[in-house]
């Protein structure tokens, strides 16, 4: 594989969606041939120690497209003799492109991960994605929908080599566990394993969809008395969600975890039958949810799943046979899913096996790390 530079604002131990993918990226590639450029955090230096590749880190902890970055960026290129240049965000960095082919980069990879769907309907963020596009020589989307929609504030030439890249899900991490969902229950007052658990593992904020379920949830105890909601996350959208739940009067069902670390995720998923994020799309088309990874977590782990229909998420979704996709604004519509797979726990066993085995099949890590290098030395 061509000697390569991953240039990135979005890179551990911050924590975010972006920054594992991008890390889990970097860990598929060999390591021997990457080494990473991201800015300094909290926690930086032990986490380095522990990579199989070498981190350098910018003093700051904001990299933008300036002449210290670029001086940085392109001493890095030349002092490894570096052969391509991967952004882990496509803007703003992607704009140093130039300067680092002037250092010898031949290949440049900018990745997209949603939100520049967003920017693209802006005109001072179109023109700035559309220099990013003719600039590097491919412009990763995460599917179909992002694909339309970034297209057309590219160039023809540089929408003709957008190449698909998603996540990976490992499915041997993200796994059916009856053990630790059983302990996840019993640290939060759930019950045995008869009791239905709805679990919806995110981040809080308004366009994931937990006040959608919060409003559901009253007409699912309605059909399914002893079923749960376990809110798996932290975020701005915290202490609204937890007003209404006070307010709902549902504290004798709802359980809110706050933040949960990586490694105990997969029980987290464990813990419930059926997993659910409704989320939405916002700001007249500007917050879209990406992709949904949650989703292919929960599928992994056996779990039938209900999601909304922003964005990305369908991708995500076998809809009618891993789960359920439904606008996520309809409150209805989701206590009628989430009713249906809890009264049917045959039905929901099935299509939670059907979604671990797509899984296994189509989003392992291995499969986007090949496609990944096939970009790279292209």
């Amino acid at each position: 594989m061509r000697r390569t530079l991953i240039v990135t604002n979005d890179f551990p131990p911050r924590q975010g969606g972006i920054q594992s993918f991008v890390h889990a990226l970097a860990l598929h590639l060999p390591p021997d041939r990457v080494t990473v450029y991201a800015p300094k955090w909290d926690g930086a230096r032990e986490f380095d120690a522990r990579q199989p590749f070498e981190v350098v880190r910018h003093p700051t902890s904001l990299m933008l497209p300036v002449p210290s970055v670029v001086r940085r960026a392109t001493a890095i290129a030349r002092a490894q003799g570096t052969q391509a240049v991967i952004f882990g965000a496509a803007a703003p960095l992607g704009l140093i492109t130039p300067a680092l082919r002037r250092a010898g980069v031949e290949r440049a990879v900018a990745i997209t991960h949603g939100h520049e769907a967003g920017w693209a309907a802006l005109p001072g963020a179109r023109a700035l994605l559309r220099r990013i596009g003719d600039e590097t020589d491919v412009v990763t989307y995460l599917g179909e929908y992002f694909r339309v929609r970034l297209s057309g504030a590219l160039s023809p030439a540089a929408a003709a080599r957008m190449t698909r890249l998603h996540p990976g899900v490992d499915a041997a991490h993200f796994s059916p566990d009856p053990e630790g969902g059983r302990a996840v229950r019993e640290r939060y007052g759930l019950g045995g394993p008869g009791r239905p658990v709805v679990v919806c593992v995110s981040r809080l904020v308004r366009r994931k969809g937990q006040d959608t379920l919060l409003q559901a949830w009253p007409r699912v105890q309605q059909e399914v008395r002893d079923a749960a909601l376990l809110i798996v996350g932290g975020g701005p959208y915290s202490a609204h969600l937890h007003h209404q739940s006070q307010r709902s009067r549902l504290t004798h069902s709802v359980r809110f975890t706050g933040p949960v670390s990586a490694a105990e995720l997969p029980a987290h998923y464990a813990a419930g039958n059926v997993f659910a994020m409704p989320c939405r799309t916002r700001r007249g088309g500007l917050d879209v949810e990406g992709l949904g990874i949650v989703y292919l977590e929960a599928s992994a782990a056996g779990l039938p799943v209900l999601g909304g229909d922003s964005g990305g998420a369908p991708d995500a979704i076998l809809d009618g046979e891993s789960g359920y996709v439904v606008p996520g604004r309809d409150v209805g519509a989701v206590a009628d899913r989430l009713i249906a797979l809890l009264s049917d726990p045959a039905t929901a066993r099935a299509m939670g096996e059907k979604g671990r085995a797509w899984v296994e099949r189509d989003w392992s890590w291995d499969l986007t790390a090949a496609r990944l290098r096939a970009i790279i030395d292209s």
